[in-house]
């Protein structure tokens, strides 16, 4: 255990000083090294025994064993308990080992990488188990952080790097740290060994996306935020080099902190086993207790009768002794009802299921050379009764990759592919693809099929190449030439990467960027802008500009954005162009493409340079900086005149010394077109959440993202559909603001109209019979919540409106949540719906919800493992969910729950034979069978058939589980097995007992032998009777096989085989003269299975043993067949031209209204390129900053009022205003010619 555990303080505040090994020690933080393993070679014996002996069946098992081994009370030998335990002990074990083993390999791969420490006064290599609090560490360009650290110096300008954090949140997009001005010229050795600086902070937390700390250092003090942090996990990138300070290690970082901790995950069938054998035991108590009272009274009325050459032993001086000393027999005879073959039997099937999700070829995904992986083997059954599925979006729903597909140019749509007769065809990988080869610096990976648009740009059209030439200039994307040609673009976020990326492609390629220019080839033509000023992205303007000289001397305004923010500010003589491009917006958004709006404007050079001179006022003030650059962003784009007065001090900008008056105006934004960028789902992503809805799974995404990117990515899948009735938006910032949306949006639901304050307990009675609406409720809802409201509707009076909502709904998007979150939303429907979750993940995000979860599922072949660490299952991709659930997961959960079935059956036949011979024996706990035919029923006989029906049975074949997803519904809920089934498998294996015993018994009393001799002898019955058993239990296993195979056929009659080889060499001379005193019986099978008498028994008692069954099964499919058998039905009388799997296609929904808005971009850029900071040139421009919309004008809502025929967009992504108590909603979509 580490040393920082055994610490019992809390940790309130971290001290940490650099280079100062031995003052950190004193407060015994953890080392750097990791351990997810759950034993070691002293704790694995004593811990594995304590979690095996947590079942109530192993508990169970070793009273019997100590029962068994007091002579006075047993009547069978301890072996045959014995065996059966140590066998199921050792392999559990043997299996827990295995795993644990793969743990401490991984933890030892880790802990063993190398990184360089700065110790005595140099660069020394050591592993990161080495790495202390305190240290210095030096990290090269892609290599792993090793632990939390703060960054103090880089080989960048100004204590810049680029990191990537596909381990943390899956996204592969590079992100900017930048370390304090005070420690960034750090970069010798010798001032790093000088280095004494004592950083004060918060504890070790979970939070990857906050950090709160103070840097002492030469009697000052800095304050330290996230942006200044590496996080281990995370990747460096195009940085040569790093050195930062070791601040939290091992398990203390934030990613090992957001793993959580290792449940014990049991299945709702164990946790149903665990109740069942508790019923079984009152079960066989009951049976012992009417047996010993049965003994007691035997010996009062009879028993006396025969103590001359019967005595009582010494010990027993009464008959109610002699009963309490026949029940504890009883117990042990009767024991074999639950047997201990039956736990060892399941863990070879969940196993054995693994192995074939491991083998699965469709789900091998070889691109990444990634196969499905099944971490752990006691959840397959589970996988068949999943209600809810909780995913992430970036890296599991999509690719994390932007393609640019579509724009709209002064009115005219690009992208289509046409064929000879000009008619659209759909664009598949076979499509060719327009040629770019005119253009020696194209991106090779670029894909577009629609040659006109290239034709347009040749001809020079000059809408066109404004187009491209804003796409080119309007961005923070930062570009590297490794060589002559060979660029690379560093994008802040993946959108911008795939607009300049297409601007290059056209002949307007973006080479270099200095703080003040933007070099582009234009068409072959090297041309240079004036970078003047950007007017940066937030999401509150949602949109960015630049001011740029053309080199003709000419201002120009780029801008681009959401459609519904710069109709707005649109001219007026726009409106025609406008009209066309919404259409072609709404049939972009209908595919679901992002889309962004381009417009321009031209800038008179008086008004920009007094306009230059506000905004360099406005930068410097301290009070209401943002508020008074908003304005002026507000008034650039926009049509504002500026008065200016001779003389006299603005009170804004504070100049004076102006010309005579004057009104200096901006024109307003001219609309170039649009852009659609499709945010890249993985590879059948709307085919597979389309087909587990089918199968009544619901599936909820909980992303980080924010609103307008989910929702965008809740089309593209099918999610979310413009047919549907209403998609509510909660986004409330205050308890009682969360609390009316929500109800005001279940009311609407509901169809409930009337709200009054006094009524909440009335509306709270009504609620609470929700599950009753669930299954009523037929029109289609979607819930979208944003983080903050969130979580303020997890707490303890909300959280039950908002579970009964989401409920309601057929989807639920959760955005901008942390990863606590994720867990919380999870733990509250597991907690309050006792429904199987499921959650899917690629990220150190990912881990908590995925370790919360019923089944973690981790999305493996990316660069961000983490998840997969924390998974039961792990695949490629998230199209693979679905044959594990609907073919794997439904297979595994059918197979159990016959196999459990049968198993209960077969082993109450066996068992309680016992009990019905006590009344004719004196209730004196004689066994009917041999002890060996005890010993070997369920290790032999019995088990390898169970075992093939358990490993290889299907009711229908996977074509048709994926063709018919509503066959998964069963295992939801919970048909195939409860304790309905179980009474009812148990009362035909009582029946079969009582059958087996009365008709043989029957059957001597009048049959006689060929010799005329009587069937007398007690063995003779028994042989019987074990005989006709195993034959009655193998014909019912074979009538409830559904799908034969060579293993099911060789085990079948193979073990019928191996008994009677068994039989007749137990009772033959060879043995006997080996060991006498364990095999007496000499030649009794072959006298007794000589007779015909005999062979006619057990032909009449196995034919009333099954046919009753066999007739009920038959009635039961013919009268009231589900879908499984006329699913089975369909698929045998087609076997020979059986159905091919069905393909799912994504609707193209070309009627939507709705906005395709959706821009990953973050705010901060614009500033960080002005300023020079990430270049090697240290000059310093103008700066940009956060911004705020101002109300536009309403011109646009008047034109739009006189043109109904035609739609812009919807407003679905403008927020309602503060302190709105109803929630937002987007407009039903209705068609319009």
């Amino acid at each position: 255990m580490p040393i920082w555990r055994r610490n019992h303080q809390v940790e309130k505040e971290r001290h940490v000083k650099a280079n100062a090994r031995e003052y950190n020690d004193k407060f015994r933080y953890a080392d750097n090294r990791i351990k997810t393993s759950k034993y070691n070679i002293f704790t694995f014996l004593p811990v594995n025994l304590f979690e095996q002996f947590q079942r109530v069946a192993n508990a169970y098992f070793v009273v019997l064993l100590i029962l068994q081994l007091i002579p006075e009370i047993s009547s069978l030998s301890w072996f045959t308990t014995i065996v059966p335990l140590v066998l199921v002990l050792a392999i559990t074990a043997i299996k827990d080992a295995t795993d644990d083993f793969f743990r401490h390999k991984s933890d030892q791969q880790v802990n063993n990488r190398q990184s360089q420490v700065l110790i005595r006064g140099s660069l020394q290599s050591e592993k990161w188990m080495n790495v202390r609090v305190g240290d210095i560490v030096k990290l090269e360009n892609n290599q792993f952080v090793a632990a939390d650290i703060l960054l103090l110096c880089s080989s960048e300008p100004y204590g810049l790097c680029y990191i990537e954090t596909a381990e943390l949140d899956g996204e592969t997009n590079l992100k900017v740290r930048q370390a304090l001005s005070v420690t960034s010229d750090l970069g010798d050795v010798s001032k790093l060994m000088d280095f004494d600086g004592e950083v004060i902070c918060e504890p070790p937390n979970n939070k990857l996306d906050k950090f709160t700390g103070t840097l002492l250092w030469k009697d000052s003090k800095y304050s330290l935020d996230n942006e200044k942090m590496l996080l281990r996990g995370c990747v460096l990138r195009n940085t040569e080099w790093c050195f930062g300070m070791v601040i939290f290690a091992g398990l203390q970082t934030k990613l090992m902190q957001n793993c959580g901790k290792t449940k014990f995950k049991r299945t709702s069938i164990d946790k149903l086993m665990n109740t069942l054998v508790l019923w079984i035991f009152a079960f066989l108590t009951c049976m012992g207790v009417v047996l010993a009272i049965g003994n007691t009274i035997w010996e009062t009325w009879i028993g006396r009768k025969f103590e001359v050459f019967l005595p009582w032993e010494q010990f027993k001086n009464s008959a109610v002794f002699s009963g309490f000393l026949t029940f504890w027999s009883y117990i042990i005879i009767l024991n074999t009802v639950v047997p201990i073959s039956l736990y060892v039997s399941v863990e070879v099937l969940r196993l054995g299921h693994s192995f074939f999700i491991n083998w699965d070829q469709k789900i091998y995904h070889d691109q990444t050379d990634t196969s499905a992986e099944a971490r752990t083997t006691t959840l397959t059954e589970e996988l068949g009764q999943v209600e809810f599925i909780f995913s992430d979006k970036t890296g599991t729903l999509t690719q994390n990759i932007m393609v640019f597909r579509k724009c709209s140019i002064n009115g005219q749509t690009y992208g289509d592919a046409y064929d000879e007769f000009n008619h659209r065809v759909e664009i598949t990988e076979k499509t060719a693809c327009v040629d770019f080869s005119f253009n020696p610096l194209c991106d090779k990976g670029f894909r577009f099929y629609d040659s006109s648009l290239v034709e347009a740009v040749k001809q020079e059209d000059p809408a066109v190449q404004e187009f491209f030439r804003l796409l080119a200039l309007c961005h923070t994307v930062m570009p590297e030439e490794k060589s002559e040609g060979n660029l690379v673009y560093q994008a802040q976020s993946p959108d911008e990467g795939a607009l300049v990326t297409a601007a290059r492609n056209f002949g307007f390629i973006f080479r270099a960027r200095t703080p003040e220019t933007i070099t582009l080839c234009e068409m072959g033509r090297s041309t240079t802008y004036q970078l003047l000023a950007i007017l940066d992205f937030n999401n509150v303007r949602k949109r960015m500009s630049v001011i740029v000289r053309n080199p003709e001397g000419k201002i120009k305004l780029y801008c681009k954005g959401a459609d519904t923010i710069i109709y707005e500010r649109l001219n007026p003589s726009n409106e025609e162009i406008m009209y066309t491009t919404s259409e072609h917006l709404s049939e972009f958004a209908g595919e679901g493409l992002r889309t962004l709006a381009l417009a321009y404007k031209d800038i008179d050079e008086d008004y920009y340079e007094v306009w230059m001179k506000k905004l360099h006022y406005a930068s410097t003030v301290i009070e209401n900086r943002d508020e008074q650059l908003a304005v002026l962003y507000e008034e650039m784009e926009r049509e504002m005149k500026v008065k200016l007065a001779s003389c006299c001090l603005h009170p804004c900008i504070g100049w004076s010394g102006l010309a005579a008056a004057d009104s200096l105006s901006a024109d307003l934004l001219k609309l170039l077109g649009a852009t659609a960028v499709e945010d890249k789902l993985q590879d059948g992503v709307p085919e597979t959440i389309a087909c587990l809805n089918l199968a009544d799974i619901k599936i909820w995404v909980l992303t980080g993202d924010k609103l307008e990117t989910a929702m965008n990515i809740g089309y593209s899948c099918n999610m979310l559909r413009d047919d549907m009735n209403e998609v509510f938006i909660i986004s409330g910032h205050t308890l009682l603001e969360v609390k009316q949306q929500l109800r005001s949006a279940k009311e609407q639901i509901l169809g409930l109209s009337r709200v009054s304050s006094s009524g909440d307990v009335e509306k709270a009675d009504m609620f609470g019979e929700d599950s009753v609406f669930e299954e009523t409720i037929i029109a289609e809802y979607a819930l979208v919540i944003n983080g903050h409201s969130l979580a303020l509707a997890l707490e303890p009076q909300l959280e039950h409106m908002l579970l009964d909502l989401a409920c309601l709904c057929k989807t639920v998007i959760c955005c901008r949540v942390t990863p606590l979150q994720k867990a919380q939303v999870v733990e509250l429907v597991k907690r309050h719906k006792r429904a199987v979750t499921l959650a899917v993940g690629d990220g150190a995000n990912d881990v908590s919800m995925i370790k919360t979860a019923h089944i973690g599922v981790g999305i493996s072949g990316q660069e961000g493992m983490q998840a997969v660490l924390a998974s039961d299952y792990s695949f490629a991709q998230f199209q693979y969910l679905r044959r594990l659930l609907l073919v794997h997961g439904r297979w595994s959960y059918f197979r159990m729950c016959n196999f459990l079935g049968y198993f209960f059956y077969k082993n109450f036949a066996f068992t309680l034979v016992h009990f019905w011979y006590g009344f004719f024996c004196g209730f004196s706990a004689q066994a009917v069978y041999d002890q060996w035919f005890i010993t070997l029923f369920n290790i032999i006989y019995t088990s390898l058939p169970v075992l093939a029906m358990g490993l290889f049975d299907q009711d229908v074949n996977d074509q048709n589980s994926l063709r018919y997803p509503s066959l998964y519904k069963p295992g939801q809920q919970n048909l195939l097995f409860n304790k309905r089934q179980f009474f009812l498998c148990t009362l035909q294996g009582v029946t079969t007992s009582f059958l087996l015993f009365f008709i043989p018994y029957g059957a001597f009393s009048a049959v006689v032998k060929e010799d005329g001799s009587n069937f007398s002898d007690q063995q003779t019955f028994a042989v019987t009777i074990a005989t006709t058993l195993v034959i009655v239990v193998s014909v019912q296993i074979g009538l409830d096989t559904h799908y034969w195979t060579a293993v099911n056929h060789l085990f079948v009659w193979g073990s019928l085989i191996v008994y009677f080889a068994i039989l007749f060499s137990m009772q033959s001379y060879g043995l006997f003269g080996l060991f006498p005193n364990n095999f007496p019986f000499i030649g009794a099978a072959y006298n007794c299975l000589s007779e015909k008498g005999v062979w006619l028994v057990i032909l009449l008692t196995t034919t009333v043993c099954v046919v009753p069954g066999l007739v009920v099964s038959f009635l039961k499919v013919d009268l009231f067949s589900t879908l499984t058998d006329k699913v089975r039905y369909l698929q045998q009388s087609r076997k020979r031209h059986g159905p091919q799997e069905q393909s799912l296609r994504r609707v193209r929904r070309t009627s939507s209204r709705r906005s395709g808005y959706a821009f990953s971009h973050q705010q901060g850029y614009g500033e960080l390129i002005t300023s020079g900071k990430n270049m090697r040139r240290s000059t310093v421009s103008s700066a940009c900053s956060l911004e705020k919309t101002t109300n536009g004008s309403n011109w646009i809502g008047n034109v739009l009022k006189r043109k109904n025929e035609v739609s812009c967009s919807s407003q679905e992504f403008i927020a309602a205003p503060e302190g709105n108590s109803s929630a937002t909603k987007t407009p039903r979509q209705q068609q319009t010619d």
